[in-house]
């Protein structure tokens, strides 16, 4: 009996111990906060990319004419054209690739466009990354998708 109790004591201290907070800076992830080149000043409310460690993690993006703010008025496959063409150059400028990414979630604002757009975003990818997908009542400048991206860096 006296054995249980020591194993239930030594248990205790060992949980205790182990969720004691960590020293960041010693043990901790580094977090590199990324921009394009050229966007550093834009004041944009949001980084192009956050680097922990060796995972990549990439804004959200929209399809817009280069150049401007302007999304571009052919249609959804234009759009998600231009999103995944800002997708591959921002993860090309911070050491990763299309076949790097492991994760994206997709937004639509009409879910008539999912087939559309996927047609455009499966053109992407030699090996298709995990992915969510959902329809929102609005996005940025009146886009019609955003695309958010993980990927693992080289």
């Amino acid at each position: 009996m006296n054995n249980l109790k020591t194993f239930g004591l030594i248990t205790i201290c060992v949980i205790a111990a182990a969720c004691q907070p960590q020293e960041v800076g010693k043990q901790g992830s580094e977090i590199e906060y990324l921009h394009m080149p050229g966007n550093e000043g834009s004041g944009a409310p949001f980084s192009s990319a956050v680097r922990v460690d060796n995972i990549l993690y990439l804004a959200g993006v929209i399809g817009v004419v280069p150049g401007t703010l302007q999304v571009p008025e052919s249609g959804i496959e234009e759009e998600a054209r231009l999103a995944m063409e800002e997708i591959k150059a921002t993860l090309e400028a911070f050491g990763s690739s299309m076949d790097r990414v492991v994760k994206c979630t997709v937004f639509l604002a009409d879910e008539s466009d999912r087939g559309a757009f996927n047609a455009i975003y499966m053109s992407y990818f030699d090996n298709l990354p995990a992915r969510s997908g959902v329809t929102v009542k609005g996005l940025a400048l009146g886009a019609r998708a955003e695309v958010e991206c993980i990927a693992v860096v080289n």
